[in-house]
Protein backbone atom coordinates (compact mmCIF):
# COMPACT_ATOMS: atom_id res chain seq x y z
CA UNK A 1 0.00 0.00 0.00
CA UNK A 2 2.81 2.54 0.67
CA UNK A 3 3.97 2.19 -2.95
CA UNK A 4 0.41 2.80 -4.16
CA UNK A 5 0.07 5.92 -1.99
CA UNK A 6 3.34 7.33 -3.36
CA UNK A 7 2.29 6.59 -6.95
CA UNK A 8 -1.05 8.35 -6.40
CA UNK A 9 0.75 11.34 -4.90
CA UNK A 10 3.20 11.42 -7.80
CA UNK A 11 0.33 11.40 -10.31
CA UNK A 12 -1.54 14.14 -8.42
CA UNK A 13 1.53 16.38 -8.29
CA UNK A 14 2.24 15.79 -11.99
CA UNK A 15 -1.36 16.73 -12.78
CA UNK A 16 -0.75 20.04 -10.98
CA UNK A 17 2.52 20.63 -12.84
CA UNK A 18 4.72 19.97 -9.81
CA UNK A 19 7.68 17.61 -9.82
CA UNK A 20 8.07 15.36 -6.80
CA UNK A 21 11.72 16.38 -6.56
CA UNK A 22 11.90 19.51 -4.44
CA UNK A 23 8.21 19.49 -3.50
CA UNK A 24 7.44 19.94 0.19
CA UNK A 25 5.30 17.03 1.39
CA UNK A 26 3.71 16.92 4.85
CA UNK A 27 2.83 13.47 6.16
CA UNK A 28 0.13 13.70 8.82
CA UNK A 29 0.30 10.76 11.16
CA UNK A 30 3.18 8.49 12.09
CA UNK A 31 1.09 6.16 14.25
CA UNK A 32 -0.17 2.85 12.96
CA UNK A 33 -3.75 3.62 13.99
CA UNK A 34 -6.02 6.48 15.01
CA UNK A 35 -5.44 8.22 18.35
CA UNK A 36 -2.49 5.97 19.18
CA UNK A 37 1.10 6.88 19.87
CA UNK A 38 2.40 3.55 18.58
CA UNK A 39 4.38 3.94 15.34
CA UNK A 40 5.65 0.35 15.14
CA UNK A 41 5.16 -1.06 11.63
CA UNK A 42 3.58 2.17 10.42
CA UNK A 43 3.34 2.48 6.63
CA UNK A 44 4.33 6.15 6.99
CA UNK A 45 7.95 5.11 7.40
CA UNK A 46 8.05 3.37 4.00
CA UNK A 47 6.16 6.25 2.35
CA UNK A 48 8.69 8.73 3.72
CA UNK A 49 11.60 6.61 2.48
CA UNK A 50 10.15 6.39 -1.04
CA UNK A 51 9.47 10.13 -1.20
CA UNK A 52 12.97 10.95 0.02
CA UNK A 53 14.48 8.74 -2.69
CA UNK A 54 12.52 10.77 -5.25
CA UNK A 55 13.98 14.01 -3.91
CA UNK A 56 10.97 15.35 -2.00
CA UNK A 57 11.32 17.61 1.04
CA UNK A 58 9.46 15.37 3.50
CA UNK A 59 8.12 16.48 6.86
CA UNK A 60 5.98 14.54 9.32
CA UNK A 61 3.57 15.59 12.04
CA UNK A 62 2.03 13.44 14.74
CA UNK A 63 1.13 14.92 18.13
CA UNK A 64 0.73 11.49 19.73
CA UNK A 65 3.98 9.82 18.66
CA UNK A 66 6.56 11.15 21.08
CA UNK A 67 9.07 8.30 21.10
CA UNK A 68 11.80 8.13 18.44
CA UNK A 69 10.66 6.25 15.35
CA UNK A 70 12.35 4.46 12.48
CA UNK A 71 11.56 7.36 10.17
CA UNK A 72 14.60 8.62 8.28
CA UNK A 73 16.69 11.34 9.89
CA UNK A 74 16.12 13.45 6.75
CA UNK A 75 12.42 13.74 7.64
CA UNK A 76 11.82 16.78 9.81
CA UNK A 77 9.36 16.25 12.66
CA UNK A 78 7.10 19.31 12.75
CA UNK A 79 3.85 20.46 14.30
CA UNK A 80 0.80 20.65 12.04
CA UNK A 81 0.80 24.45 11.92
CA UNK A 82 -0.89 26.41 9.12
CA UNK A 83 2.55 27.15 7.65
CA UNK A 84 3.44 23.43 7.50
CA UNK A 85 0.00 22.47 6.19
CA UNK A 86 0.51 24.94 3.32
CA UNK A 87 3.00 22.45 1.81
CA UNK A 88 2.81 21.45 -1.84
CA UNK A 89 0.93 18.34 -0.69
CA UNK A 90 -0.43 16.97 2.57
CA UNK A 91 -0.92 13.22 2.95
CA UNK A 92 -3.33 12.29 5.73
CA UNK A 93 -2.17 8.84 6.83
CA UNK A 94 -3.57 8.59 10.35
CA UNK A 95 -6.87 10.24 11.18
CA UNK A 96 -6.14 11.41 14.71
CA UNK A 97 -8.86 13.55 16.28
CA UNK A 98 -6.22 16.29 16.57
CA UNK A 99 -6.19 16.62 12.76
CA UNK A 100 -9.43 18.48 12.13
CA UNK A 101 -10.94 18.89 8.68
CA UNK A 102 -11.21 22.64 9.21
CA UNK A 103 -7.61 22.93 10.34
CA UNK A 104 -6.24 20.98 7.42
CA UNK A 105 -8.66 21.83 4.64
CA UNK A 106 -8.45 25.60 4.84
CA UNK A 107 -4.64 25.77 4.74
CA UNK A 108 -3.66 22.90 2.43
CA UNK A 109 -3.21 23.38 -1.31
CA UNK A 110 -3.70 19.69 -1.99
CA UNK A 111 -4.57 16.77 0.30
CA UNK A 112 -4.27 13.08 -0.44
CA UNK A 113 -6.60 11.52 2.09
CA UNK A 114 -5.83 7.91 2.91
CA UNK A 115 -8.61 7.57 5.51
CA UNK A 116 -11.68 8.96 3.68
CA UNK A 117 -12.45 11.49 6.41
CA UNK A 118 -11.91 14.68 4.37
CA UNK A 119 -13.77 16.14 1.42
CA UNK A 120 -13.42 19.24 -0.67
CA UNK A 121 -12.09 20.67 -3.91
CA UNK A 122 -8.48 20.29 -2.75
CA UNK A 123 -8.91 16.69 -1.50
CA UNK A 124 -8.29 13.46 -3.38
CA UNK A 125 -9.09 10.24 -1.54
CA UNK A 126 -7.81 6.72 -2.05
Amino acid sequence: MPDYVVNRLLAALNKRGLPISGSRILLLGLAYKKNSGDARESPTIRIAELLLRMGADVRAADPLVTEPTDIAAAVARVDATPQEIAADAVVLLTDHDAFTAAGIGCHARFILGCRRVLAGANVETL
